[in-house]
């Protein structure tokens, strides 16, 4: 990258949009918000739609590069700036995991927790992308009962998407919020930049709420 291409995140707050910015902040690089108020409907229009035709958030621009969808986002700007520490590198022997529990999340996580939210009776363990919902909770609390992170000791761009997904899933009851899944929120909750971010979005999304209400009022 070079230094004078501007960064754009699409951004809507309390949203799958809020770990991306968090990760921005943990990069610590500049970056511009082009904000959405979802609760008034803005990602449905053509202006944002000719970004996402799905409507959904988050997306960035790099330059005259535009990535979609969280897993590729995270996996996009942590190796663009390398010098943040935030992605094994190509050669290291973490880079393996570290893909993996980028990609399970999209892939595994938000389906098995989806189809348990509606009900929806699951397929054979053959037949879905992630076996069973009790096989992967089981796995992930395997991952973080050995910790602190993801990968053991080394904190990573993964840990931040995992955090704030496992805070929001456990908030609203989605997943049960076991010991070892409380601990690592605990851990990843406790950093500046997530603290940051969370008090920014409490406040917008105020905003985005009482500006909601005035339109359909009006």
């Amino acid at each position: 990258m070079t230094r004078n291409q501007s960064i754009t995140l699409y951004y809507s707050p309390q949203t799958r949009a809020t770990g991306a910015h968090i990760l921005l902040e943990e990069l610590g690089v500049p970056y511009h918000l082009h904000v959405l108020n979802m609760k008034a409907g803005e990602q449905r229009q053509p202006a944002y739609l000719a970004i996402n035709p799905l409507g959904k958030v988050p997306a960035v621009r790099v330059g005259e590069t535009l990535v979609t969808e969280q897993g590729a986002i995270y996996l996009y700007l942590a190796d663009l700036f390398p010098e943040a520490g935030l992605a094994p590198a190509l050669t290291d022997p973490d880079r393996g995991a570290y893909l993996r529990w980028l990609f399970i999340y999209g892939s595994c996580f938000e389906p098995a927790v989806v189809d348990r939210y509606m009900k929806r009776e699951p397929g054979s363990l053959n037949e879905t992308p992630y076996a069973s919902y009790e096989s992967l909770i089981d796995m992930l609390e395997e991952a973080l009962k050995t910790g602190p992170y993801l990968l053991g000791e080394r904190f990573t761009a993964a840990d931040l998407l995992w955090g704030v997904a496992l805070q929001w899933t456990t908030m609203f009851g989605l997943v049960e919020a076991r010991p070892a899944f409380q601990a690592y929120m605990e851990r990843i909750g406790n950093r500046a930049s997530v603290q940051k971010v969370s008090a920014e979005d409490a406040a917008m999304a105020a905003e985005h709420e009482a500006a909601a209400a005035r339109l359909k009022a009006s």
